[in-house]
């Protein structure tokens, strides 16, 4: 399945490669026609995955379903497990892509099932169609995948949910099977605060926010212990939220670095959630 997976989402990243080709190609006057258009950029953009038709049937993608691809070249996508990055190259409408790097995680039922029917949505050649902030891409069978531009969420008052822990150029997938009240998640407050959970323990403390970058005071909490894998996500979060760190929003996912290039990336918690979460 780790195959299948790796393979789904080099095939996208390469697809929005050649999406973004199809824009710079244009004339940047788009007149709200059906034609490929450049009034959306497509790189440096974050794309949130809405749904997937395959064979006629449409199923919604995984929460946190996401794509990318920065302005260098290097693309990284998730389906709500996995992180994926991956070169991408375009000539004409031919995809060549680099051999992708992927974690292994397990993931749910439901995740597994939805990442199939992408592997099939993706399979043979396809095209891709920007139309204002809409980007579908569409195989020679018909199968599509339709994606959404997400806009930047607000640092505070949003609650972040923590999923990747990063160290210098490496990231890690916080575990899938932490239970629920482990999960670890921050809320920033108007008044120059942080609270949130770390994987084990509840926190609270300082985070001045000045531009781009948040200056983190010593964090107070409980201290009681928790099994060994929850422990070790514990302390990779609470070394990224420790003293100066910058930060960057893109869509709905946050990403915290402090100076000695430990850091955490976080997605917001869907409106719907943020107040039944927030205590948790």
């Amino acid at each position: 399945m780790h195959t299948q997976r790796m393979a789904v989402s080099v095939s996208v990243l390469a697809l929005l490669t050649l999406a973004a080709c199809g824009t710079e190609s244009g004339s940047g006057s788009g007149d709200g026609s059906d034609t490929v258009q450049s009034d959306v950029p497509v790189t440096g953009v974050a794309w949130s995955v809405d749904s997937l038709t395959v064979g006629g049937k449409k199923t919604g993608a995984p929460e946190g379903s996401r794509l990318e691809i920065d302005p260098k070249g290097r693309a990284k996508a998730g389906f709500g497990c996995n992180h994926i990055s991956a070169d991408a190259r375009v000539e004409g409408d031919r995809i060549t892509f680099g051999k992708p790097v992927s974690t292994q995680m397990a993931c749910d039922e439901t995740t597994e099932k939805a990442e199939k029917a992408a592997l099939a949505a993706m399979d043979g050649e396809v095209t891709a169609k920007l139309s204002g902030e809409k980007l579908t891409l569409t195989t020679e069978g018909g199968d599509t995948i339709a994606l959404s531009e997400e806009k930047p969420a607000d640092l505070v008052g949003t609650r972040w949910a923590v999923n990747t822990l990063l160290s210098g150029e490496t990231a890690t997938s916080v575990p899938a099977d932490l239970p629920k009240e482990r999960v670890p998640h921050l809320t920033f407050g108007e008044d120059g605060t942080v609270h949130g959970n770390s994987g084990c323990n509840s926190f609270h403390g300082k985070a001045a926010v000045k531009g781009s970058t948040i200056d983190f005071g010593p964090p107070a909490g409980t201290r009681k212990m928790c099994p060994e894998a929850e422990m070790e996500v514990e302390r990779a979060v609470l070394a990224a939220l420790d003293g100066p760190a910058t930060y960057t929003i893109k869509g709905s996912t946050l990403t915290v670095t402090s100076k000695d290039g430990k850091g955490i990336g976080a997605t917001a918690a869907p409106a719907k959630s943020e107040s039944t979460q927030e205590h948790g």
